[in-house]
């Protein structure tokens, strides 16, 4: 009978963002890690299923790089995630303002049948919640602009940090073949 090599392998089965996939596709083969599987989910989200050779000989320093790895692809996204948060819970308090007030309008309408001024004042104010709708979005945009414009140096040089990282996990895997 013929010897077969056998090797022991660990696994992992991870869940990314959909749009996330590739970069930790990277990430996890910057460390010894193969693809087995991608199942996608209805929530937007991805299942990979990875493994790699139990017997790596740097395996102590590769886990450690990973876990730096994985915590700066979490920074990243974090401030990806932070650019669009701020602007949000503003636009989400100023619209509901802006509801009320058109709200308010039509209320006054309403409740006040047969007098012209309290017509004319909800007509006003309904007018003015739909106006206030409507640059609600300008806001948001702008608010969105503004910090994006202000984090995009700290992502540049967190994505570096990470691109650094990977580079050093893959000379290790790299110097256990030579």
């Amino acid at each position: 009978m013929q010897e077969k090599d056998f090797i022991s392998y660990e696994y992992k089965t991870i869940s990314v963002k959909a749009k996330d996939q590739a970069k930790a596709i990277d990430l996890y083969e910057a460390f010894g890690w193969e693809i087995t599987d991608t199942a996608s989910a209805a929530t937007g989200n991805t299942t990979l299923s990875l493994k790699r050779d139990r017997h790596l000989k740097h395996k102590q320093e590769l886990n450690k790089l990973e876990r730096q790895a994985e915590d700066t692809f979490a920074a990243i996204n974090g401030l990806e995630r932070s650019k669009t948060l701020g602007a949000s819970v503003f636009a989400y308090i100023f619209g509901c303002f802006a509801a009320l007030v058109l709200g308010g309008g039509m209320c006054l309408i309403m409740l006040i049948e047969s007098s012209i001024p309290a017509m004319v004042g909800g007509i006003i104010l309904g007018v003015a919640g739909i106006a206030l709708c409507g640059v609600n979005y300008v806001i948001y945009k702008k608010l969105v602009e503004k910090k994006t414009k202000s984090l995009l140096p700290v992502i540049d040089q967190t994505e570096e940090k990470l691109a650094n990282t990977l580079e050093k996990g893959n000379d290790l895997l790299r110097a256990e073949f030579i």
